[in-house]
């Protein structure tokens, strides 16, 4: 019996050894998970970040790119402005010289008509020196009129062509007028082109920049994650190794009952005369603890909190900012609505995912704070949080898995 006492001693103190040295090592990687998990926010926060000023940047990116399709299709059509005024403007040249053709060719005509009438008696010699000594074709119709010598036939004819000739040269100097600043126009729209594929270029290296930054960041989350991976996969071998040194502890300390109540029943029965009943047996079961509760906390309850957090929907966001009427990030809104209520929390979302006690969805309340990469939000209830979501939104109610939940904490 004492032999077997010894055995069971020996096996226990081998147990509890174990269990000890499975202690630190979990105690070792709990700290690294946390040291990790700490980083990893805070990378999601850079990442969050660096995306919230990529998605401004492309925004600009966009609207200067969508001026440039604006502008293109405006050289487009001064373009073929451009064209048309030309062909109106060759359209004219041809009708002048068509004009002055005529002109040139009626001026003939009467004077060989004039002529037959002078050789045929039919006029005086004042017509003709008239025609001779005129400075030009106006010049020659003034002093027609004046003179009352040209017949009213060649006066009308010569009017109607000079007449038309020189609305033909007004057509023209119209045209060119026109022409010019069509060209000067395509000129501005060139320069704005030239410009603006300056800043798009510009906007595009930035864009890219962030781009690189973000994957930068990205690439440190991700081993982040991945080591915190790896602490949580060796604190479950441990975990594994714990459950199955208390199985063969318990086992152990079965036997070890077991030998005792047989040792207790064989000394009750050298001990029956002396007392019928026999000592009382020991169930040798430990009393267990019960599981620490949170302490209560006074302030609202969940709902309470929920229902005060909707009504600041609507209000900005601001970078920074703890206000809910003038402006407040997403740690800053969950920050400030708790404190309505009395409670503290951590400033940044990073902090806030590892305060208070975590839950899963499917136990999620109003009031719980759902945490995700670099953001926070409050839960409503049917699948809806409400948050402060970007500069461009500020603060509104979303569906509560619109993008990747990364744990739930209750604070209530």
């Amino acid at each position: 019996m004492k032999k077997t006492l010894c055995i069971v001693i020996s096996l226990i103190t081998c147990f509890l050894f174990c269990f000890s040295a499975y202690a630190a090592k979990k105690e070792d990687l709990n700290k690294d998970k946390k040291e990790n998990e700490n980083r990893l926010n805070q990378v999601n926060e850079q990442i969050s970040s660096i995306e919230d000023e990529k998605s401004q940047a492309q925004a600009g990116l966009d609207a200067s790119q969508a001026l440039l399709v604006e502008l293109l299709a405006n050289v487009e059509i001064i373009k073929g402005d451009i064209e048309n005024k030309e062909a109106e403007i060759e359209e004219a040249r041809i009708d002048y010289e068509a004009a002055e053709a005529e002109e040139r060719r009626q001026y003939k005509t009467m004077c060989a008509r004039i002529k037959y009438m002078y050789e045929n008696g039919n006029t005086s010699s004042d017509y003709i020196e008239i025609l001779l000594k005129a400075e030009s074709l106006s010049d020659a119709i003034n002093k027609a009129e004046y003179a009352e010598k040209l017949y009213e036939y060649d006066r009308a004819l010569l009017e109607n062509y000079q007449a038309s000739k020189e609305r033909v040269a007004e057509l023209q100097a119209s045209l060119d007028e026109e022409m010019a600043e069509l060209q000067e126009i395509e000129q501005e729209y060139e320069e704005q082109e030239k410009n603006l594929n300056a800043t798009i270029e510009e906007q595009k290296r930035t864009v890219e920049d962030f781009s690189s930054k973000l994957a930068d960041a990205k690439s440190k989350a991700k081993a982040y994650q991945k080591k915190i991976d790896e602490d949580n996969a060796q604190i479950a071998k441990i975990a594994e190794a714990e459950k199955e040194a208390a199985r063969k502890a318990a086992e152990e300390k079965k036997k070890k009952e077991k030998a005792e109540k047989e040792k207790a029943k064989k000394e009750a029965e050298e001990e029956k005369k002396k007392n019928e009943e026999g000592p009382p047996e020991e169930s040798g079961e430990e009393p267990t603890e019960s599981p620490k509760e949170d302490q209560p906390v006074s302030g609202g309850t969940g709902q309470e909190i929920a229902n005060y957090a909707r009504q600041f929907v609507g209000n900005p966001y601001v970078p920074g900012g703890t206000s809910l009427t003038d402006g407040c990030d997403c740690s800053g809104f969950t920050m400030s609505v708790y404190k309505h209520f009395g409670y503290s929390i951590p400033r940044n979302s990073g902090a806030q995912a590892a305060y208070g006690r975590g839950v899963s969805y499917e136990e999620a309340q109003p009031g719980d704070i759902f945490c995700y990469a670099g953001h926070v939000g409050i839960y409503l209830g049917n699948g809806q949080i409400v948050h402060a979501s970007t500069q461009a939104t500020g603060i509104k109610i979303s569906n509560a898995l619109y993008r990747s939940v990364i744990s739930i904490r209750r604070i209530v």
